[in-house]
């Protein structure tokens, strides 16, 4: 016997979807692109990292001390990355203020305690620029925690 799919399932998954997006603030068309461009940037980051040889562990992990764009790991050192997307390099750079470096430590602290197979190892905190027509540039151990 055949099974069908039901079609309601997927339209109440979209309704889901689009009531998050409205929920989040996305309904503003110009908040949506730029959220769809942190999304691809992403996206692009994490070919990049699989290219390098990396291991990608998360995306877009969150907890109440912040968000995590991508967790990676290559060899035994586990790097988080920041994805900073802008039309310049140079306003990419600059994009991280020291207020996010310190959410991102304190969400990478509560990462890796709720994984105990990473404790022990180093963590590394690199940063991801992405601008139009490029490759992404990877600053590998961009700064180190508490060094603020």
């Amino acid at each position: 016997m055949r099974m069908h799919r039901r079609p309601t399932v997927r339209t109440m998954a979209a309704e889901r979807k689009a009531v998050g997006r409205k929920a989040a603030g996305l309904a503003d068309p110009e908040r949506l692109a730029a959220w769809r461009r942190g999304r691809w940037s992403e996206a692009l980051c994490r070919l990049a990292l699989r290219l390098k040889g990396y291991r990608i562990l998360a995306r877009g992990w969150r907890c109440p001390q912040g968000e995590i764009d991508i967790v990676a790991r290559r060899g035994g050192t586990v790097a988080i990355v920041e994805v900073k997307a802008r039309r310049t390099l140079d306003a990419a750079g600059s994009a991280l203020s020291v207020h996010q470096r310190r959410r991102l430590e304190h969400a990478a602290a509560t990462f890796v305690a709720r994984h105990p197979g990473l404790t022990g190892l180093p963590v590394r905190f690199d940063v991801m620029l992405v601008t139009p027509g490029r490759w992404p540039r990877h600053l590998a151990d961009a700064w180190r925690e508490g060094s603020l």
